[in-house]
This record gives structure tokens, sequence and C-alpha cells, in this order.
């Protein structure tokens, strides 16, 4: 396929673009094959144009066309005909509803450009071959391919743990993706189990997901694993290697606790089409506790409405405060942290090791193992820890990007894939940042520019749905890592908090309803300017960094 093919119309004249709170510009509007551009046109003083509009068209989610002047608009359609109708007035308008969030109207002269431009829009964002995709073609100056990918190495994150304990030990099991197709290559696992039972292990877990370690907790010792479920089945199979991997991370005499992202009932009924929880006369040591979370349909259902709400400016207080709550976003946040605060609490208070598993193992688990992390260790609440952390938990884990953040709040495509996890980490991120304002050393900003790149992105770290697919696909070999670019020294400091005290400790967040805020940087960015308090900020950071001058060596711009 050639993107060519997809282009109607390459090029218009005369075209304004309206955006809320923004002036109206009047330009010339070009489509190339990853792009929407506009040109403002020369200003009366003879001065170029000085306002362009670069719109990633990947980051486009929905296209409305609304035609005017229809009664001069007669059949047969002819190329002259469409010319004539131009000429008396007709026009249409174009609005982009973007995964950013973002809506953007663009006013068409001609009802032909019009149609033609709203339909190679619509093409050219529903293309859903990986490898068509703008990072295979974004070739910076100031970036080399092999940059960032390499960044944050499981074997650093064990070297960490092997200097501590000698009860884990790096396996390979996976180096071929066969024992599972949705782990990376390597994994943590219990020093005294082998890799024979490790594959049998896999064949009792959904997807092949079998228990490894996603954090080790310095304090005392214990241990957080993550899974899918146990295929256990309505004849409550048995796996002694499941058992026995299991086994090991506990000593004689202690406890664990598995925290279930599913209602009891759920569980139930998943044994019935295979799935299933671990049977207590099986695995003795541990303790299931079920902390049901919202996935899939309901989650994304729920972001719609709240998307819905915070763009109806017109609406009294209490219809707003009502929408508010019928969209459940906040609870879905309460319910999220609390689980990650129960695992948290779980290990650094009872000192007891945790399993953490859903159904497949992908989605609310990672949620809560990685929220856990940032909750105890300071290391994750650090610009670099952060990112090790996503490129551990989320993306080396298998959280499936490519179908989840297929779309946003406004496609009107519902696919059942679809589900804002991601964003709801980040939004639980920016609530402990919120509660704890000096504890965090990165920004509201990062959080932003994670959830623009995770829906529409220049760089490849949230292609695909796994690293066996990003293999077939050669994403490090062919694209640019995101991490490249936000640790050179002149775009790092964007992103720091300059607030920022080192915290030693474990934040505990509060989940009481008035603890918990919408986060408007993200949810009202493109309804309301945020010029103020861009300058406020500003103006902190200079105050810091006067307090604070660079070290020798460090760069700041």
């Amino acid at each position: 396929m050639e993107f060519s093919e997809l282009i109607k119309t390459a090029t218009v004249e005369n075209v304004l673009l309206s955006c809320a709170g923004l002036p109206v510009v009047k330009g010339t509007l070009c489509i190339t094959s990853h792009h929407l551009l506009l040109s403002s046109c020369p200003r009366g003083d003879g001065q170029p144009s000085t306002e362009e509009l670069w719109l990633l068209i990947r980051n486009v989610d929905a296209v409305e066309k609304r035609m005017r002047n229809l009664g001069w608009y007669q059949l047969p359609w002819t190329y002259s005909y469409a010319r004539d109708t131009r000429s008396t007035g007709s026009s249409g308008t174009i609005t982009l509803w973007c995964k950013d969030l973002k809506v953007l109207q663009l006013e068409v002269p001609g009802l032909e450009e019009c149609l033609n431009i709203a339909s190679s829009i619509e093409a050219l964002s529903s293309v859903d071959s990986v490898t068509m995709m703008y990072p295979f073609f974004y070739r910076p100056p100031s970036l080399k391919l092999e940059e960032g990918w390499h960044l944050f190495p499981l074997e650093q994150y064990f070297q960490q743990i092997a200097s501590q304990t000698s009860r884990w030990r790096l396996s390979s099991v996976n180096q071929d993706f066969t024992t599972c197709p949705t782990y990376p290559p390597a994994v943590i696992v219990p020093a005294a189990v082998d890799d024979d039972a490790l594959r049998k292990a896999a064949q009792f877990r959904q997807g092949g997901r079998f228990p490894v370690l996603s954090y080790y907790h310095p304090k005392n010792g214990t241990a957080m694993l993550r899974s899918s479920q146990p295929l256990t089945g309505p004849h409550r199979k048995r796996c002694r290697e499941d058992e026995l991997l299991l086994g090991m991370v506990l000593d004689k005499g202690e406890q664990g606790f598995i925290i279930d992202t599913r209602s009891a009932q759920t569980a139930k009924k998943a044994r019935m089409t295979g799935g299933g929880t671990e049977p207590k006369s099986s695995y003795p040591q541990w303790r299931r506790l079920h902390q049901p979370l919202e996935r899939g349909r309901p989650l994304q259902e729920s972001f719609i409405k709240l998307v819905e709400a915070c763009n109806n400016t017109l609406t009294n207080m209490d219809r707003w405060l009502s929408r508010l709550e019928s969209c459940r976003w906040l609870s879905h946040i309460k319910a999220a942290l609390s689980t990650a605060c129960l695992a948290a609490q779980c290990m650094d208070r009872k000192e007891a090791s945790v399993l953490v598993h859903g159904v497949e193992g992908t989605d609310t688990t990672l949620l809560v193992t990685a929220l856990a992390q940032v909750i105890l260790d300071p290391s994750c609440r650090t610009l670099t820890g952060f990112q090790g952390l996503l490129e551990r938990e989320w993306i080396q884990a298998g959280h499936p990007f490519h179908l989840r953040c297929a779309h946003s709040a406004s496609s009107h495509a519902r696919l059942k894939q679809e589900a804002p996890l991601f964003l709801l980490f980040l939004d639980c991120v920016w609530q402990l940042s919120h509660q704890f304002p000096f504890s965090l050393e990165f920004s509201e900003r990062l959080l932003l520019t994670l959830f623009d790149n995770a829906y529409a992105s220049a760089y490849g770290i949230f292609l695909c749905n796994n690293e066996k697919e990003r293999c077939l696909c050669k994403v490090k070999e062919s694209t640019h890592s995101l991490w490249a670019w936000l640790n050179r020294p002149g775009e790092k400091r964007k992103y720091l908090n300059p607030l920022y005290s080192p915290n030693a400790l474990v934040i505990w967040p509060s989940v009481e309803p008035q603890s918990i805020h919408l986060w408007q940087g993200l949810f009202f960015r493109w309804i309301r300017s945020s010029q103020h308090l861009d300058e406020a900020w500003g103006e902190i950071q200079r105050l810091a960094e006067s307090h604070n001058p660079p070290q020798e060596g460090e760069h700041r711009e």
C-alpha cells in the first residue's frame, strides 16, 4: 500500500483553523503521509506567515464533517461543477477529535475538497500496520537509532537484587518466546526452580504467564510477583511445578498473599471456562484477597463519559457534579490506589510476599504492581527510575498498547479490546504527586507526555503489544526510543519537579473521596488556558535553580 493512494486532495488554500482558547488561523492546509500541516497566510504588512500546525494524523481519533450550502450541490458530481459550487461560497467544516483530547475545527472552502480532506484523514489515521506508522519514518538528525533502547536492561535491575540476596536468578527460559509469547526473553524467578519446572508451570497459567518477580523489597526481603490466572478449571486441576514455584518464595511458616484483581464471583465463574484461582489446599501458605478492578469496556466507557462531561463547558454546577460522579472515573482511581496500597502494606508492614494477578496478567495486574513500587520505592520516584519502572512493568511486561490505545475517548469504533489502563496508572501517579508534591522528581509534564505518546507517537517504545511483536517488527532497530529524547540534557530539565526533595520513606496516599481530585492538567488541558499556571511554575523553577546552581559538568538551558 502506498500512502499516496489514500490522499485524495493534498493541498487546499484559505482553510480556517479554530481551536478552543486560540485565535482563528487562516492558511494553506497540506496532507502528507503522516502529518496534517497548516501554514498561516502572509500578514497584510508583508511579513511572512508565522503560525503553523503540525498534527500527527495518527493522533486523530474521530473525524466529523458538516456541509454548508448543500442546496447548491447536485448530482452528477463533476470537477467543473465542484469548481462552480466553490465559487458560490459553499464550504464544509471538519472537526478532528484527537487522542490527546484536543478538538480542532477546519473550515474548508469547496465541498469536494472538504469531503476529500476528511476521507484522506480518516484513511490515514486508520492505518493499522505497525511498520507503516510514523516512528518507522521519523529520523531526527540529533538522535541515533540505537540510543535509549538499552538504558534499562533487566540484567542491571537483577544485579541490584543479587547484591542483597541469592534467592532469585535471571532465567532465559523465554529466550525464543515459546514458553510465554507475552513475556520478555529474560525473567527473574526463584533460584531453586529450574527452567523445566518453569515451562510446566507456564502451561498451567493463562497465556503462559507463570509467576515472575516484579519487585524485591530491600527493607525486609519480601517479594512481589505477578502472573495470570491458574487454569484449574471446573475439575480443580493441579500443577506441582506451579505449587513448587510459589512455595519457594516463602520460608517455612511464612504466609503470603494472593491479590486477585477480580471479584470472588467473577473468579468463580472463570473456573467454568477453564480458569480459576489457587485452591488453599494446594497453596496452604498463601491467602487469597479479592480486590476487584474494572478493565476493558466498563473502564473505556468511564473515560468516554468523563471526556464528554469535561467538553461540555455550558453545564451548571449541579449537572457537572452529577456527570462527574456518574462516569465513575475517580472511583476507578480510588480502587486502583487502594489495591496498590494493600499490596504495599502486605510487604512493608506485614512483611509478607505478594502475588498479584487477574485474568491475563497484562492489565490490572501491571497497574497494581507498578503503583505499589512508586509507593514503596524512592528510586521509582526519580525521573530515571520511573522510566525504568515503565520499561519493566508495562512495556517489557507485555501490556498490549497497540490494542488498548488504538482509540481514545472520541472514536465511533467501539472495540472491546480498548481500555485506558495506562492512563489510569498515570492518573494515579498524578494523584500521588498532588498529595506528595516534594517526593517525585518528575513533573506533571512527563505524565502528559507519556499519555500523548502512548496513543500517538514519533517514537517506538509503545508500539506493538509485547516484546515478541517488537522483535518481529524490528522496532528497536528501525525506530527511535522516547527515552533517548527525554534524557537529552536540554530536554530532561523540562520534566523535572523544581520542588523535589528526596524522600526515603514510603508514601502512603489517602484514598478518601476528598483526597482524590480530577486531573485538570489533562482533562482541561485544551479547554482552558494554563498560561498563568505555566508562568508560576516557570518562576518556581527559576527560584529553585537559583538556590541550587548546576553542578560541574551539568548542562542547563
